[in-house]
């Protein structure tokens, strides 16, 4: 943890008595200002239960940084507890403005506001390629497009991986390096693995990725796709430009806003004839050392400083 921060680990998320003792705690405390992240409609019970009791001090004003407010995965019951917690605050950031407009579903009058992540730079410096992947024990010879993260079904792998064997790599010698835990059923990417006959051409690293791994696999990578059919931002995205790694996205969500086409990447349609178009290109026109450089130019933007300013702003 960060030095001189205090972290009080006490919160149940499914434990009713946990939530009223934990808002009466941080009721006392008199705070001008308590933040919660909300990303799934799960901890609306928890978060929202707990903000009201804080916020009955008269004082304290709760408000949220909303990664998702409309869930990727649907369930019976998501609105109802996604209006709980956004009743219980009084201002709200996006960070991405299609979460914005799903915010306006549940109100109207509230402040909102979108800030972009900032980077993602906490996982330790950058290697050099040829380093990266020795460590990681692959060819320095190849050119490598690294899927990352959680492998859940929104984020189109299966996309990537019949667009993977489509793609002519203008001769290349390239592979798809995948590095995240299975959340959904490993079995059917596996078998399409198989039936499209790439094997060969695809490399699992599907175990849980520690912290200080994740800059060799950025680092190791050529490009960075994210072929996902929705989104609304996505932390992969700030990784990749903390580590100035060229990205293949899909034009979902808020993924496209962060990745101007042809300048720090390349945007497709979630389809597979658009994202075969586009790996092609990246292959064929060898614009890296342009990616890179619009990559150390556009992450200015992306600084924590500028998210702490909005948020007082806000305020």
């Amino acid at each position: 943890k960060p030095k001189d921060i205090d972290i009080d680990v006490s919160m149940n998320s499914i434990n009713p008595f946990n939530w009223f003792r934990v808002g009466n705690k941080y009721k006392k405390k008199n705070f001008d200002l308590v933040i919660f992240r909300y990303w799934m409609p799960f901890m609306a019970p928890c978060f929202g239960t707990i903000a009201r009791r804080i916020a009955s001090n008269g004082k304290s004003k709760c408000i949220a940084i909303t990664d998702n407010v409309i869930p990727h995965e649907k369930r019976k019951g998501d609105t109802l507890l996604t209006r709980y917690f956004v009743n219980s605050m009084v201002g709200f950031v996006s960070m991405s403005k299609s979460v914005l407009e799903d915010l306006k579903k549940f109100d109207v009058t509230k402040p909102k506001k979108y800030i972009p992540h900032p980077l993602y730079d906490s996982f330790g410096p950058s290697v050099k390629k040829n380093v990266a992947k020795l460590k990681l024990n692959l060819n320095e010879t190849v050119r490598y497009v690294l899927f990352f993260g959680f492998i859940r079904d929104y984020k189109g792998l299966d996309l990537l991986l019949e667009s993977f064997s489509k793609a002519d790599f203008n001769g290349e010698n390239v592979k798809l390096l995948i590095a995240g835990e299975f959340y959904s059923n490993e079995e059917k990417y596996l078998q399409q693995i198989d039936d499209l006959g790439i094997g060969e051409n695809v490399i699992l690293r599907t175990d849980f990725i520690p912290n200080h791994e994740v800059p060799l696999y950025f680092c190791a990578a050529d490009l960075v796709a994210q072929t996902y059919k929705t989104a609304t931002q996505s932390g992969v995205t700030q990784i990749a430009y903390n580590y100035k790694i060229p990205m293949l996205v899909t034009n979902v969500g808020g993924l496209a806003e962060l990745v101007p086409h042809k300048k720090v990447g390349l945007v497709a349609e979630p389809n597979v004839a658009s994202i075969t178009n586009n790996l092609n290109e990246f292959f064929k026109e060898e614009n890296s050392s342009t990616y890179i450089a619009n990559l150390e130019e556009e992450r200015k933007r992306f600084s924590w400083s500028s998210l702490v300013k909005q948020l007082v702003e806000l305020v």
